[in-house]
């Protein structure tokens, strides 16, 4: 069985009225071909059901460019929907997941700790402390 390109099946559906629901969604873009999954991303930082975007994996990606181009700048719940390919995620996986950045923070690194927090120089020997530097020689 031939691997099929998720991205080029998926499309982005953005401007969405707060009432829309993958149900919706689904009766709204089941014309086109099967539709193999639907995420509509939920909004924590507020009341708002979701945040105003979603995508939706068709099982062809001719299925997915047939959508595009007949619901693109099409209105749903009174609003003007913009429907396009969606892109891959860009970066690498961390701990906030796929395209979130670095793998590990920077205070992680021990080069950056003996730099910026022990205090030893490239030489890797320790800093002189101030008295040190202030002491009189004797």
């Amino acid at each position: 069985m031939a691997t099929r390109d998720s991205n080029k099946s998926t499309l982005y559906i953005g401007g969405l009225d707060e009432q829309v629901t993958p149900q919706v969604l689904h009766a709204a873009f089941i014309p086109f071909g099967e539709i193999t999954h639907i995420e509509i991303p939920p909004d924590p930082t507020s009341t708002a059901p979701h945040r105003g975007f979603g995508f939706i994996e068709f099982d062809l990606p001719a299925d997915a460019l047939a959508a595009q181009d007949n619901m693109h700048l099409s209105e749903l719940f009174g609003k003007t929907i913009k429907v396009n390919l969606a892109k891959p995620l860009k970066g690498g996986s961390g701990p906030g997941g796929i395209g979130r950045g670095p793998e590990k923070a920077i205070w992680a690194d021990e080069d950056w700790l003996k730099k910026n927090v022990l205090g030893e120089n490239q030489d890797n020997e320790p800093a002189q402390d101030q008295q040190e530097q202030d002491a009189p020689a004797s």
